[in-house]
């Protein structure tokens, strides 16, 4: 069996070899006909592309800010507002970044630059215009000139004018951006004559050689404004973007935001500052009847404003909020600030050591808001500007104790911060004393102190910078009483003309004990050289009095200096009432109780 398979195995071997080895039979060639031509296909001709249309304008967004007041990393901060321009640049966004004013002042990185870290953080963030606060001037006027020229962006303010009434800086501006041209208009404040220091604006007799135009019930102020609005509109502005340092607040009246455009034609948009409102879009008809949109950020980059104006010039308003740090629905991912973060930190670096310094202690919150109430919209209420708080006490007490005078005041709008309990170091310190003013000691008679009070509490309920936290006194203010101190067209005290809100004042003794204050009688009274010397806040009583003790030492070190020689280094259980030592008692006006109602007839039976 076995050789017959090895039989047929090798003769199927043998046939697959043959198979192999054959010669392949060739193919028969194919002769075309001689008639028939060869056919040739060409390509066909590829249609051109066709050229890609321009790309049409892009749309513009005007970012805005305002009273940053030095929060480099407060809110938004610098680096958000970087990432909020970036992000819109990114979507094919044109963008113009401006602020309103208020920037240079507010915490220690402004106070010992002098304002300078901020303009170089502005500048690399990359604004285009800004208009001036009364904040700006807080370093001085030789300061303030510097900052303006340290700036890589334009300052713009049509009302701020010298003796002559000629412009210090120039008013508006006028940009093409996408094909459109922008006005942007500068309006400064009247109110910084006595919301910074009255003497920058002064001759050395002093004799005012600046103006804010203040003048006329208000009117002086609208003409500047005008004026400005229709040389932008007469340069082809179409639309007028207004800067505007003014507030809402009753005391600023009549120089309002919404005086102005209440006043004025013009102006399409205002972007408000001064009262750190928080207003996404208010519509206020002018003076033609025409809507014109108000709106402001806040305060510290609460808020990044976004003003959107599209093909159609069409405007809307919006505030992009802190909560919108990595992500706004309207833009998209935050992602890129352009280094900003790096620049911000490193500007905080160079003073780190100093404000991190502890120079005290303290058992006790100092505050300057209201530890209990918030407001409507859930923040704190600032009420150092309105009554008395046990920070205002020690900031006063610091004064009287370093100056060893009768009495002390200190402005409620000097004292800018609170105080947590625990260590209080330089930063702190400065944060609540960030203006550098120097302790003064003068001479005043009691008829001065009384006219001092009486003008403190004339805004009364409303909040007053000038508002006196003070020591070595007590008085009550009755609010039943209306106000009548009268002021100048720059706010400045000029008489009380009729009855007085402030009663019962008396003087501590040494003994501890008090007596009433006599008007006839000289007391010496501490405070700093922008009240006393310079007619801060419109103080006026106290220029031409004998000074005692002539710009000695600066706020911050007359308050660590009290905290450590006085006080044994530690704020105690004195200052625990966070509402104070009851120095000052606010009488409210009493309400009319409801008449009663007759009580219904019985039902005759």
């Amino acid at each position: 069996m076995k050789k017959r398979i090895f039989v047929c195995l090798l003769a199927l071997v043998m046939m697959l070899s043959l198979a192999c080895t054959a010669t392949p039979t060739p193919l028969p060639e194919v002769t075309p006909k001689a008639t028939e031509a060869p056919v040739v296909t060409e390509a066909p001709t590829p249609e051109p592309e066709p050229e890609p249309e321009p790309e049409g304008p892009k749309d513009v967004v005007i970012l805005y800010t305002n009273d940053t007041h030095c929060g480099v990393t407060d809110g938004m901060g610098f680096a958000g507002v970087a990432r909020v321009k970036a992000a819109l640049e990114e979507a094919g966004k044109a963008v113009i970044l401006v602020d309103a004013g208020d920037a240079v002042q507010g915490d220690v990185i402004g106070t010992l630059s002098k304002g300078e870290a901020i303009i170089d953080l502005m500048n690399t963030a990359g604004y285009a215009f800004a208009t001036i606060g009364n904040h700006e001037f807080d370093y001085g006027m030789e300061q303030f000139q510097k900052n303006v020229e340290r700036a890589n962006f334009r300052y713009l303010a049509c009302n701020f004018t010298d003796a002559e009434g000629k412009p210090v800086l120039d008013g508006y501006a006028v940009v093409e951006c996408e094909g459109k041209k922008i006005g942007f208009v500068g309006i400064a404040t009247p109110q910084t004559f006595k919301t910074s220091t009255p003497t920058y604006f002064q001759d050395g007799e002093g004799n005012y050689i600046y103006s804010f135009c203040e003048g006329n019930d208000g009117q002086d102020l609208y003409d500047a404004v005008q004026k400005a609005v229709d040389a932008a509109r007469a340069e082809g502005a179409e639309i007028v973007v207004a800067l505007a340092h003014l507030g809402v607040e009753a005391d600023a009246i009549p120089w309002t935001s919404s005086d102005v455009i209440t006043h004025t034609t013009g102006i399409d948009v205002m972007l408000d500052a001064h009262s750190h409102t928080v207003l996404e879009s208010e519509s206020v008809k002018n003076l033609n009847g025409d809507a014109v949109i108000l709106t402001s950020t806040g305060t510290k980059f609460q808020n990044v404003g976004m003003l959107s104006i599209g093909a159609d010039n069409k405007l809307s308003t919006k505030l992009i909020s802190d909560s919108a740090l990595l992500f706004c629905d309207d833009i998209g991912l935050l992602q890129n600030d352009n280094g900003m973060g790096e620049a911000v930190q490193a500007a905080i670096a160079e003073n780190e050591e100093l404000v991190n310094t502890v120079v005290a202690k303290t058992a006790v919150n100092l505050v300057v808001n209201d530890p209990i109430a918030v407001g409507a919209d859930g923040k704190a209420i600032r009420i150092v500007r309105s009554q008395e708080t046990n920070l205002g006490d020690l900031c006063a007490d610091a004064y009287r104790a370093m100056g060893e005078s009768d009495i002390a005041f200190v402005n409620g709008g000097g004292v800018r911060a609170s105080i947590a309990a625990g260590d209080i170091t330089f930063g702190q310190i400065i944060k609540v004393h960030p203006f550098g003013n120097a302790m003064c000691v003068v001479e005043a008679t009691g008829q001065e102190v009384l006219d001092a009070l009486e003008f403190s509490c004339a805004k009364l309920p409303d909040e007053f910078g000038g508002f006196l936290q003070v020591s070595g006194l007590k008085f009550s203010i009755d609010l039943s009483v209306a106000s009548t101190v009268e002021t100048d067209e720059k706010g400045m005290f000029i008489q009380v003309t009729g009855d007085r809100r402030v009663k019962d004042v008396q003087v501590l003794q040494a003994d501890g004990t008090y007596a009433p204050l006599d008007p006839e009688k000289i007391y010496t009274v501490a405070c700093h050289n922008y009240l006393l010397k310079s007619a801060g806040d419109g103080y006026t009583m106290f220029q031409d009095n004998t000074i005692l003790r002539d710009e000695v030492m600066l706020d911050n070190q007359v308050l660590i200096n009290y905290i450590v020689t006085v006080l044994n280094g530690t704020v105690g259980d004195d200052y625990s009432d966070p509402y104070g030592q009851g120095r000052i008692t606010i009488l409210e006006p009493e309400l009319e109780a409801p008449e009663a109602e007759a009580p219904e007839a019985a039902p005759a039976v």
